[in-house]
């Protein structure tokens, strides 16, 4: 008797208000994608293929910020079709530069921007995915790093938790024998209090880090935001700095609303 053959897991990405750098940053994994194509069923991502087959699915990655009505509804239902979700990239996981407007008057941009604003369907605010629906595992970064985001998808496919590391920047220079740009030139820089991800590419090439990657899982801004204000940074651009692509990250946002309270 000839066994059944195995089942697949079934992998479906997700596009909300992004720019779609994270799902190409899974289509340019090129020759890791072939072999991840023999282990997983794409039943859906419409950045590959506009073939798309329904729900359940073992694991969904999301990208992209809920900004609109309709997105609330969607991600619901990814959730309810989802066995675990993954938020991928700064935008699902911290509302991206486009939560920017979290800080501003919506009504106000939309004035002065469109001709006919009532036509424009927006909420006040760009939110990370998991403010609205449970999330199993957040892979930071923008765009995200071709190399966590296969360990997540490996993880999955093994049954274990994805092995990304959770500390600052600040190792990976180390790792990669960077001088410290802040000690050695007083170049303000976000890698203490970054997330790791990148492999401290900018630091290696004398420029503070942007914080792309979001809040490292250990912050201490009360110390850090005097290093920042030593290097030369005054209120407005130590707030400009918070405020970029993780702006809504619980630490980046309580942070800069402090600086501004000062």
């Amino acid at each position: 008797m000839n066994a059944e053959p195995r089942r697949r897991p079934r992998l479906a990405v997700w596009k909300f208000a992004s720019c779609d750098g994270c799902q190409l940053t899974l289509l340019d994994c090129e020759d890791e994608l072939l072999g991840l194509a023999d282990q997983v069923e794409i039943a859906h991502f419409l950045e590959a293929s506009s073939a798309s087959a329904p729900g359940p699915y073992d694991l969904s990655l999301v990208e992209g910020s809920v900004t609109t009505a309709q997105d609330v509804e969607r991600i619901h239902h990814v959730r309810a079709v989802s066995r675990r979700l993954v938020t991928i990239g700064a935008c699902a996981t911290a509302g991206g530069v486009q939560a920017l407007r979290n800080y501003a008057d919506v009504a106000e941009f939309q004035a002065a921007v469109y001709a006919r604003p009532d036509y424009v369907a927006t909420l006040a605010t760009s939110t990370p995915i998991s403010a609205h629906v449970p999330v199993d595992f957040e892979l930071r970064g923008c765009p995200i790093d071709r190399r966590q985001l296969l360990e997540v998808i490996t993880a999955h496919l093994a049954g274990r938790r994805p092995a990304v590391p959770a500390h600052s920047v600040c190792f990976e220079c180390k790792q990669r024998g960077t001088v410290c740009v802040t000690v050695a030139h007083g170049t303000p820089c976000l890698g203490p209090v970054t997330h790791a991800g990148c492999g401290a590419i900018c630091p290696a090439y004398g420029r503070g880090c942007y914080g792309c990657f979001g809040p490292s899982d250990s912050t201490n801004f009360p110390a850090f935001v005097p290093l920042l204000r030593r290097d030369g940074m005054d209120t407005l651009d130590v707030v400009r700095v918070l405020r970029t692509f993780n702006t809504a990250a619980p630490e980046f946002d309580a942070a800069s609303r402090k600086e501004l309270d000062r």
